[in-house]
């Protein structure tokens, strides 16, 4: 679609920007932020999102609990986060605006569907005062908008629809909206939206006229004083797409298995949020993708389990609850000593929790939520693309050292995306599998001296016949054994596996001051961008304030400790009690300064900041 300039209407050239999608569950807020993120990224920027779903399956319409927000930082260089607080707020009833007015930036601005604002819907949002008041808006700027009717005029002549479907197009009128806004082109969504409703054409061409509708009614409305561009990204030259980290773990899960030469096997349940994951291998039955959804969590690991007996690459993915469930089974991976990729997509807890809500409190749970001594190696992905890095990494330690592997992601990455540069798979590490085939002098836990590891065998192999189960194994035989001195050296010996990972896996890094300074942030997982974005600014302003990020937990990087020591102080930053902290000062027994949160949001700069300048000081 041409664009008609207007010259009364000025274009201002911005770096960066917040927007939040906010609306009832059924207003198709994931849907517009999804079309609004991939038109930004396929224009040349960054992206980086934050989905924002509802814990109830249904909540009232209307209602505060209902409320589905998405949010996307776009701009011209790298985007480490969503963005602490959105710069334009798109609120589609009362209850969109109640929830999310407050985080507004100062300057931000505010578009409203001003036909949703009647005496029921405000009533429904426990307004006590009018919500549009400057007092209610806390003196933003706002935009009020018909956008409801201005789609059902725009349709008038869809005699095939009815007045709801009609109305449900309203959030690609709003779409529309944006796209003038921000000076966007329309071909990447009127592509999506030809392939989405290719049996129904008359849905497609609803839906793409109101979108262009709303970029008309925003250039002539008036309501507009100015325009905004946010120019490409100096990306590495590459392909890339939009994607969420469930979708990149599903797919560095399939790439290990390629590189492995194996047939990948995922036994799940499906579980909030960790669902996508076994939906996204599902759609690879053609590159030998085997997925079974389970009857319950217990099913899904040993039916994994017993593919990688039978020398699949096998996987498992949940969420907190259902990693509990998994303990038992877990534990007979490591007894057995197989290769398996456990996925937890962490999110609030305890039990049921905020199921759509993100937290990374479950560290404890895979480092000792077993009986016995498990050991069981911990890996941590820090954005959404680092989700493929990280699940591909998974798998080349549980294959090399014969173990079961657990890879902790959460809601906020699982969910959110990011552009991923799609690599070279050849590129890739090989990692080909030799099974044993040779039956001259074969012990099924005869180990590799250098990685412990013992060899792997395929059932039916001839000469080869052997047995694994949940009791205690002889250390050559494979056979049961109750001999005290027998256990005693197994443990160790397990242990011993794991622990020598820490000679395969890379040094921990330190991003700013390398010789050493007054504060190091610390922090694992998906607080990696919120804590790069403040140490990028701490030293723009020349203060000594670095970072180090953990995606390999245990073992912890060999280099720890002395990274730690070339600090004055240590900050550990985390969305629980202290989890990471715990471990760090108990391995290493050294003072750190722990700093967490626990709203099932993820840290803003604001809050690292508290905590650091007084430090400073």
């Amino acid at each position: 679609m041409n664009q008609i300039a207007n010259p009364n209407i000025e274009t201002t050239e911005l770096e960066k920007v917040v927007i939040r999608f906010a609306g009832d569950s059924g207003d198709g807020m994931q849907l517009t932020g999804n079309q609004f993120t991939g038109t930004a990224a396929n224009d040349g920027n960054d992206v980086v999102t934050l989905p924002d779903f509802p814990s109830e399956i249904r909540a009232p319409a209307g209602t505060i609990s209902g409320v589905s927000g998405f949010q996307v930082q776009f701009g011209n260089q790298k985007v480490n986060t969503p963005g602490d607080f959105p710069d334009v707020l798109i609120a589609m009833n009362p209850a969109a605006l109640k929830n999310n007015v407050k985080d507004v930036t100062r300057d931000g601005l505010i578009i409203v569907d001003m036909d949703s604002f009647n005496e029921k819907s405000i009533a429904k949002a426990k307004y006590e005062t009018d919500p549009l008041s400057p007092e209610s808006l806390m003196h933003k700027k706002v935009i009020k908008a018909p956008i409801t009717s201005q789609t059902l005029k725009a349709l008038e002549g869809f005699d095939k629809m009815t007045k709801k479907e009609k109305e449900r197009c309203k959030n690609f009128f709003t779409l529309g909206v944006l796209y003038w806004l921000y000076d966007r082109k329309i071909d990447y969504t009127e592509h999506w939206v030809n392939r989405k409703f290719a049996k129904k054409p008359h849905l497609a061409e609803a839906n793409i006229k109101v979108l262009k509708e709303g970029m008309i009614f925003a250039q002539n409305s008036g309501l507009f004083q100015s325009r905004y561009k946010i120019p490409q990204a100096p990306l590495p030259a590459g392909t890339y797409r939009s994607l969420t980290g469930n979708e990149a773990t599903g797919l560095g899960l399939l790439a290990a298995a390629e590189r492995a030469g194996l047939k990948l096997f995922l036994g799940s349940y499906p579980i909030t949020p960790a669902t996508e994951i076994l939906q996204e291998l599902a759609q690879h039955k053609n590159f030998g993708a085997i997925t079974l959804q389970a009857e319950d969590e217990i099913a899904g690991i040993c039916t994994a389990l017993g593919a990688a007996y039978g020398g699949a690459f096998a996987c498992t993915t949940t969420s907190g609850p259902g990693l509990a469930l998994k303990s038992e089974a877990m534990g007979l991976a490591v007894i057995t000593e197989l290769p398996l990729v456990i996925v937890n997509v962490q999110r609030g807890g305890p039990s049921t929790g905020l199921p759509t809500k993100t937290e990374q409190a479950d560290l404890l749970q895979a480092m000792y939520g077993r009986n016995g001594e498990s050991p069981i190696p911990i890996l941590a992905a820090k954005s959404p693309a680092d989700c493929f890095y990280q699940a591909f990494e998974a798998g080349r330690i549980a294959l090399k050292y014969m173990t079961p592997v657990i890879l902790l992601t959460d809601g906020y990455l699982g969910n959110g995306s990011e552009a991923f540069r799609i690599p070279d798979v050849n590129e890739l590490p090989d990692l080909t599998v030799k099974f044993r085939t040779d039956p001259e002098n074969y012990l099924p836990y005869k180990r590799d001296p250098k990685t412990l590891a013992r060899e792997w065998v395929r059932p039916g192999t001839p000469g080869l016949a052997h047995r694994l189960g949940g009791l205690e194994k002889d250390a050559l035989t494979g056979c049961v054994s109750h001999d005290p001195d027998n256990h005693n050296h197994m443990v160790r010996t397990r242990a011993a596996k794991v622990d020598g990972i820490v000679n395969d896996i890379p040094e921990l890094e330190i991003f700013g001051d390398k010789d050493g300074g007054e504060v190091l942030i610390v922090g694992w997982g998906s607080t990696y961008g919120q804590i790069r974005n403040k140490v990028n600014k701490y030293r723009k302003e020349g203060k000594s304030v670095s970072q180090a990020h953990f995606t390999h937990i245990f073992p912890f990087p060999k280099n720890t400790l002395e990274v730690f020591k070339k600090f004055k102080h240590v900050v550990v930053a985390e969305i629980n009690l202290g989890q990471l902290n715990k471990l760090l000062r108990s391995t290493y027994i050294i003072d750190t300064i722990s700093l967490t949160k626990i709203q099932g949001k993820p840290f803003t700069e604001n809050e690292i900041e508290v905590v650091v300048d007084d430090l400073l000081k």
